[in-house]
C-alpha cells in the first residue's frame, strides 16, 4: 500500500484526499516509480474542478514527478530498476508516493539535476520548449508578449528567450513579481493590475505590436492580447487560469490584421516517444548550460496538496512548486 491523493468528485481543494492505495505489479511496457518529488501545475486545478473531465471517479491527479525506478514489467528496454527518472506528461496520478505507469513516458534524469528540480521542470519546461521552438519559433531580435511572466512557465520562458536574443514583455500581478520576472530575463515587466498592457506593448514596439503572444490566462486577457499583435501575428492560448476563452467571431481575426490563433497542448507535442525524448533533451541541455535556472519557490508535503492548490489559485506562488511524498 502507498499513500496517494485521490478525488471522488470535482470541486474545490477540499476534494483532494489522502488515501491508501494498492499498487499492481508492472505489466508489459510498465514501470513502478518511487517518487522523490511531484510537480504542481495549474492544469491540475482544471482536472480537480472538472473543467477538464476525468475518465472516472474516484481517481488520481497530477501529471509530473521524479524518482527512482523500482521495478519494470516485461518488454521494457529503455529503463531498468535503479534509474533516476522524471516525467511531465503521464496518465493522471502523480500525486502519490509511488505509482505504476507506462515506461515510455519516463525520461532518464541527468545526474546533475536533483529530484526537486526534475519534478518542477518537466511539464513546465517542456511546455516552454514546444511553445518557443515549435509552435512559434522565436528568433533573435524579436519582441514577444508573455502573460504570467513570474509563474513557473513564465520564469523558464523569460530566461530561455533571453538566451536566444529575444526581448520579453511580460505581465505580472505585483511589483514584487515584476522584480522577479525582470531578474529572470523579462526586459519589460508590466503590472497588469495597474497598467494597461496593450498601451505598454504599443509604446515599447513603437506601434508595431508583437509577432506572438503566449497567453495562459485565458478569458481575462484574450481580446486585449489580440490587440497587441502585429499583422499576421500568432495568438498562442495555452491555459485558462482566469477561465476558458468564450466563443468569439472569427471575423475579428481578419479585422485585426489577418491574425492566427492556436490552442496547443504538451500532450500533442510529445505524443510520440521520439518527440518526448527530443523535447526533454533540449530542455536538459539549456538547464545544464546554466542559461535556464529552475526556481522551486514553494515546497509542500504531499498531504498538504489542498493548501498548495489554494495558494496556487490565489496567485500566491511564483516559479515552480513541488509536493514531497
Amino acid at each position: 500500500m502507498v499513500k496517494a491523493i485521490r478525488i471522488s468528485q470535482p470541486g474545490g481543494p477540499e476534494v483532494l484526499r489522502m488515501e491508501n492505495v494498492s499498487l499492481p505489479e508492472p505489466g508489459p511496457g510498465e514501470a513502478l516509480v518511487r517518487h522523490h518529488a511531484v510537480g504542481l501545475n495549474y492544469v491540475d486545478v482544471y482536472y480537480r474542478i472538472g473543467l477538464y473531465k476525468q475518465p472516472s471517479y474516484p481517481c488520481g491527479i497530477g501529471f509530473e514527478g521524479a524518482g527512482v525506478v523500482e521495478k519494470v514489467g516485461p518488454k521494457v528496454k529503455e529503463i531498468k530498476p535503479g534509474d533516476r527518472v522524471a516525467y511531465g506528461q503521464s496518465p493522471l496520478g502523480a500525486y502519490a508516493e509511488a505509482r505504476v505507469m507506462p515506461a515510455e513516458r519516463l525520461v532518464k534524469l541527468p545526474k546533475e539535476i536533483d529530484f526537486k528540480t526534475g519534478a518542477a521542470m518537466m511539464l513546465q519546461g517542456m511546455t516552454v520548449q514546444y511553445l518557443i521552438r515549435r509552435t512559434y519559433r522565436i528568433k533573435k531580435g524579436e519582441t514577444i508578449l508573455l502573460h504570467a511572466a513570474a509563474g513557473g512557465v513564465g520564469l523558464i520562458l523569460c530566461q530561455w528567450a533571453k538566451s536566444l536574443g529575444v526581448t520579453v514583455i511580460g505581465t505580472v500581478g505585483s511589483d514584487e513579481k515584476a522584480k522577479l520576472a525582470k531578474a529572470h530575463g523579462c526586459k519589460h515587466p508590466i503590472v497588469y493590475t495597474r497598467d494597461d498592457f496593450v498601451a505598454a506593448v504599443k509604446k515599447i514596439t513603437k506601434g508595431e505590436g508583437v509577432p506572438v503572444v503566449y497567453d495562459s490566462i485565458g478569458k481575462d486577457t484574450f481580446e486585449r492580447s489580440l490587440n497587441c499583435l502585429s499583422p499576421r501575428g500568432l495568438m498562442v492560448t495555452f491555459g485558462n487560469a482566469s477561465g476558458p476563452v468564450p466563443p468569439f467571431e472569427l471575423g475579428t481575426l481578419a479585422a485585426k490584421g489577418s491574425l492566427y490563433i492556436t490552442r496547443p497542448t504538451l500532450g500533442t507535442y510529445v505524443a510520440k516517444h521520439e518527440d518526448l525524448l527530443a523535447t526533454a533533451r533540449d530542455l536538459f541541455s539549456v538547464v545544464r548550460s546554466g542559461k535556464v535556472k529552475i526556481r522551486v519557490n514553494q515546497t509542500y508535503p504531499l498531504a498538504q496538496a489542498a493548501q498548495a492548490h489554494r495558494d496556487l489559485e490565489a496567485r500566491k506562488t511564483t516559479g515552480s512548486t513541488v509536493l514531497i511524498p
